[in-house]
């Protein structure tokens, strides 16, 4: 099962009885999610010009799920008394996926928030599964090798474009804080054992953006170890750092730009 996700590089995470599940009752879901997952990309200018929030290649398989039935959902479990409401709760899940015979779905996408959104996840897929809501939880957020290796993706990036100053950052859509201006700026021309423009810059942009606290692999693997969400059954989804495209360039650049002037960012 998601053979072919393996095979470029995603890591795959059953827990609790999640692939005999999925396997059995959701062939279907397995096969529209494998789909999404392998078509995303992800331009490294959208990386860099969209400041390391969700990237435009994130929001397109959140598009590409939604079409194949993936929808927003709001949850609403109810307490009544002899008919007579006592307690009720709430959780809205971006993408929950209904078979009318197996059950439904429910599945988040953690490109880069705070850590702590893996705890929401997991203990909203826990309550929606106690209550008989969900068969299975997802999530999808950066894979061990896409984390790790972010530093020498940027740098990849802005040593192809010989990038040296914060004007040539900018020709990219990269624009600093005065806080990280003023970070880089003294890390590069500091009296001592000063950093090129292009190592200050890369340091700063991937420690503020893609931090150890951001949502990724290692954050969500410590938190199922310790067993927040159980029992329920969950997938886990890294995605790699081959989903990293540079060939794009101008052309990215421009659709990222064109996006944001017709939609406003999707959130997580």
């Amino acid at each position: 099962m998601f053979d072919a996700l393996q095979g470029k590089g995603f890591q795959v995470e059953f827990v609790s009885h999640a692939r005999a599940i999925l396997e059995v009752d959701f062939p279907e879901a397995v096969g529209e999610l494998e789909a999404a997952l392998l078509n995303a990309t992800i331009p490294i200018e959208e990386i860099v010009a969209g400041g390391g929030g969700e990237a435009k290649g994130t929001q397109r398989l959140r598009r590409a799920l939604a079409a194949a039935g993936w929808a927003k959902t709001k949850f609403v479990v109810e307490k009544r008394i002899n008919d007579i409401p006592r307690e009720s709760q709430s959780h809205e899940v971006d993408h929950v996926r209904s078979f009318e015979r197996a059950g439904r779905i429910a599945l988040e996408i953690e490109w880069n928030n705070k850590d702590p959104f893996f705890d929401r996840d997991l203990e909203n897929f826990k309550r929606l599964h106690a209550d008989g809501a969900i068969s299975v939880g997802v999530i999808v957020t950066r894979g061990r090798s896409l984390h790790d290796n972010m530093r020498e993706l940027v740098r990849r990036f802005i040593d192809e474009r010989q990038i040296e100053d914060f004007e040539g950052a900018r020709a990219w859509g990269y624009e600093p804080t005065r806080r990280q201006r003023e970070a880089i700026t003294r890390r590069h021309t500091r009296m001592r054992e000063p950093m090129t423009f292009r190592d200050a810059f890369v340091d700063q942009f991937v420690s503020d953006k893609f931090g150890e606290a951001t949502t990724h692999w290692r954050k969500l693997e410590d938190r199922v170890q310790r067993g927040v969400g159980n029992p329920c059954p969950l997938l886990l989804i890294g995605m790699p750092d081959s989903i990293v495209t540079f060939h794009e360039r101008e052309a990215a650049l421009s659709e990222i730009l064109a996006e944001e002037d017709r939609e406003p960012p999707l959130a997580g």
